[in-house]
């Protein structure tokens, strides 16, 4: 059966679990920090860079130098950051379309990331994919996918290859608090219990899916429970602070790796933007964003466990935001320079059926 946790709070602070330690709006933090100094300035220097990328995304969105959709990851950046040192380069990673975070975390390259959001041909998928489709095998990314949902059955076959080939590796399978009400994902946790499948299945419930809080869209808000009946065995943790999902991370990969089945974590966070660029999210206040900012931002988390342990000074975290901030410039500029593919590249990477 699943961990148990407390009750689901209320729509601004998220739903609530219940770890070492609780602050007033019942979101779990840790009491101190448990990682090695180097350990936690390269979680801030992650998460840094992952909000600087996606800020600078949202200016050249506003500019009109990236079309389409785009999904930014502002306020989720502890998320995947956490899990990600969780794993090792041999395990791979399966997500949606808020997925920039993803790949920057995975270790691919600010500049191709940037160029493909431009629709450049240096970008990872030479420009044809834009923001909600990029892949990188060399760095075990699978995508990047734009149907709601479609890619949990795809993280469940990767985790179902890694075992026939008799591999420990583990797959990490992203989704959001709107794409767990789909079906193919209860299809998908099915399978993977029944056949013991080495994946970790990740809801990142950033409280409001498209526009919808959980509590209007979801009977069962406890969404870690959601995989119960097929007793996969499930954990709510504090989406905004690294150190608690590095550690429900570990937990969650030594237990698939272990040859226990899937796991189910559910990460309570919160996006600070709307669903996409086009999303002006009148669906919630600006008070209750300017709330989640001020009293539970990552990033700012992050700083004050460096700070308050002496890890490093202001100083030095100032020159991080400077080398992140220059890495981000030149992504954009390459991504702006970079020649727009060719027209013959329309009749490339095409799988003809006979």
């Amino acid at each position: 059966m699943a961990q148990s946790r407390s009750k689901a709070g209320s729509a601004t602070a998220g739903a609530a679990g219940k770890s070492r330690a609780k602050t007033a709006s019942g979101s779990t933090r840790s009491k101190k920090s448990s990682a090695p100094p180097k350990d936690l300035l390269e979680y801030y220097r992650q998460m840094l860079m992952i909000r600087r990328f996606e800020e600078r995304a949202g200016q050249l969105y506003g500019m009109g130098l990236i079309g389409g959709f785009c999904h930014l990851y502002i306020g989720q950046e502890a998320v995947v950051v956490g899990l990600q040192a969780a794993i090792t380069e041999a395990d791979s990673v399966i997500t949606g379309y808020r997925d920039h975070g993803h790949m920057l975390a995975c270790g691919m390259d600010p500049k191709g990331v940037m160029a493909e959001l431009t629709g450049r041909s240096g970008g990872y998928s030479k420009g044809k994919g834009g923001s909600m489709h990029m892949f990188s095998r060399e760095k075990n990314f699978y995508g990047g996918h734009g149907i709601v949902g479609a890619w949990v059955p795809l993280g469940t076959g990767l985790a179902f290859a890694e075992k026939y080939n008799g591999t420990k590796n583990v797959v990490l399978t992203y989704f959001g608090d709107g794409t767990a009400n789909q079906g193919q994902v209860y299809e998908s946790y099915n399978m993977a219990e029944l056949w013991s499948l080495p994946v970790v299945f990740v809801i990142e419930n950033n409280n409001y899916a498209m526009g919808t809080s959980v509590a209007r869209s979801s009977a069962q808000t406890e969404l870690f429970r959601r995989g119960e009946s097929f007793t996969i065995p499930g954990e709510q943790v504090d989406g905004m602070d690294v150190l608690a999902v590095k550690e429900a991370g570990d937990r969650a990969v030594k237990h698939c790796r272990a040859g226990n089945g899937p796991m189910l974590l559910e990460m309570v966070t919160y996006r600070y933007r709307g669903h996409s660029m086009s999303d002006p999210a009148k669906y919630r206040s600006r008070e209750e964003v300017k709330k989640i900012r001020e009293e539970r931002d990552p990033i700012d988390h992050a700083r004050n466990l460096i700070l308050k342990a002496k890890f490093a000074d202001e100083d030095a975290l100032k020159e991080i935001d400077r080398e992140v901030r220059e890495i981000v410039a030149n992504a954009a500029s390459f991504a702006q320079e970079s020649p727009e593919p060719d027209a013959a590249e329309l009749y490339t990477d095409i799988l003809i059926g006979s």
